[in-house]
């Protein structure tokens, strides 16, 4: 199986050795993002979870576009939140870019994520 480096500039760009998604075969595995402006690379000015998870969301749906895909081809979502006191709001925002046909979706709390995000999200796309 073939696998091929998914990027595009309406996302942020990878601050690592790891691609903003990888396409191999009809799956696209998007790297976990976190709500970096694209055309700043730093992370949006907006404390509250709900601006960060939107701006989460659009940089996924970036990714997935760039592949072909769109936000209906997401089949599974990890959510990753500095506190799960958040999880209303960012679920909110959440059922916003998803309303039918919601993919599978884990959600953590964890200590940390990297420039002190409030959430950082992953998927997993079926393309095709």
């Amino acid at each position: 199986m073939q696998k091929r480096s998914i990027s595009t500039p309406r996302a942020p760009a990878a601050i690592g050795p790891y691609s903003q998604g990888i396409l191999a075969g009809n799956f696209l595995f998007v790297s976990g993002q976190i709500a970096i402006d694209p055309a700043t690379g730093t992370l949006i000015d907006a404390p509250d979870t709900s601006s960060q998870t939107r701006r989460v969301l659009q940089n996924v749906r970036e990714i997935v576009t760039a592949a072909g895909g769109s936000m209906e081809s997401i089949v599974r979502t990890t959510v990753f939140l500095k506190s799960m006191d958040d999880f209303a709001e960012m679920n909110t925002v959440y059922s916003e870019f998803f309303q039918s046909s919601a993919p599978a979706r884990a959600t953590v709390e964890v200590s940390r994520l990297p420039k002190d995000a409030r959430v950082e999200i992953d998927c997993i796309a079926l393309l095709g």
